[in-house]
């Protein structure tokens, strides 16, 4: 995979230099940054977080979860994005990548297969074709990420091949993946995984999406597969309220036992003026057989309410506030059921 990532960005610059000189194609440089400070009132040892947690994970300190550079190419045929990255979100999220792919947000090329129809296959690292939640905070309702978000693909790396239709209002798309979240593959397994992803938007309101995802993950002498839905509806009708419900259920099994988890997501958000908005989540995450979270020596069933405030100082900048709170079933949080903490940022994107 190290091979491609080289490939990938040796192409970018000829595609470039070709947009810069043709006027129908066109070149976009864009940048993301997100400066935090997150308070847990648990007062972790060492400053880290629950370990179910990727984003905004540090205690008691200022640091940055993610700040990009990105360069991306369009043509009537051709599309191809680029993009670095680093901050604490990238530091523990992609841990187990090698170093050099480890600070790589996004590398991937496509091509137009039908000069007609809007059909395409891309190919490369990609952000994830499961969840509403991206690694962009400026881009999500709340300010930190959802156990379900943060418990699931941010990435993946593969070949996806996709289709809309003349009115996009429909798109379908096909993948073969490395793997759950990976950028090379696992050590342990040789096999493909395969994703699948319907996305419905009938207005400008409204959007329904479905994913789902099936591979092998672990040791491949143990034959452990993984089958793993994701639903989410959302309605967005740039007034005053708007609201995001999200499902997912995930199985893994192999020849002698399975287990499952799941986790429902409601979020509603409201629109005070063009400054101020407010959105206010509650999640549930059960996890019996902690296969995706083990979190203290008990079943992983928590509970979370979490309140924002967002404060839009211009058109690049913005200024967020949360405090949210878990529940568990469980004394898991040092000894307690409970685990508060409170988190500021501030977001600038170019």
């Amino acid at each position: 995979m190290i091979k491609q990532i080289f490939y990938s960005i040796l192409v970018l610059p000829p595609l470039i230099a070709q947009a810069q000189q043709d006027t129908s194609k066109s070149i976009q440089f864009s940048g993301y940054a997100e400066i935090y400070y997150s308070y847990d009132f648990d007062k972790p040892t060492g400053h880290n977080k629950p370990n179910f947690i990727y984003n905004h994970n540090r205690h008691n300190e200022v640091n940055v979860n993610l700040a990009i550079a990105k360069v991306s190419y369009r043509s009537s045929n051709v599309r191809a994005n680029g993009a670095i990255m680093t901050g604490t979100y990238a530091q523990y999220n992609l841990s187990e990548e090698p170093t050099l792919a480890s600070i790589i947000y996004e590398m991937n090329v496509g091509i137009k297969l039908s000069k007609n129809k809007n059909i395409w296959i891309d190919a490369g690292i990609m952000p994830s074709h499961i969840g509403f939640e991206s690694a962009i905070g400026a881009d999500c309702w709340n300010l930190t990420r959802s156990i379900l978000a943060e418990n699931s693909p941010y990435y993946e790396t593969g070949i996806k091949l996709s289709y809309s239709n003349a009115a996009q209002s429909f798109t379908s798309s096909l993948f073969l993946l490395n793997g759950w979240q990976r950028i090379t593959r696992s050590d342990f397994t040789n096999q493909p995984s395969f994703g699948m992803q319907l996305t419905y938007t009938p207005n400008q309101a409204w959007t329904i999406n479905y994913s789902t995802y099936y591979g092998p993950v672990g040791l491949e002498i143990m034959k452990i597969k993984r089958l793993f839905h994701n639903f989410y509806a959302i309605y967005n009708n740039d007034k005053k309220v708007s609201f995001t419900f999200g499902f997912d259920y995930g199985n893994q099994s192999n020849s002698l036992a399975s287990g499952s988890w799941y986790s429902p997501v409601l979020i509603m958000r409201y629109t005070l003026n063009d400054k101020l908005r407010i959105a206010l989540r509650g999640e549930y995450y059960a996890d019996p057989e902690n296969i995706i979270v083990s979190y203290g020596n008990s079943p992983f069933k928590v509970m979370g309410i979490s309140t924002n405030l967002d404060l839009q100082i211009n058109k690049e900048a913005q200024w967020r506030s949360e405090i949210k709170l878990y529940s568990a079933d469980e004394e898991i949080f040092g000894g307690d059921k409970n685990n508060l903490a409170f988190t500021t940022a501030i977001t600038l994107k170019l």
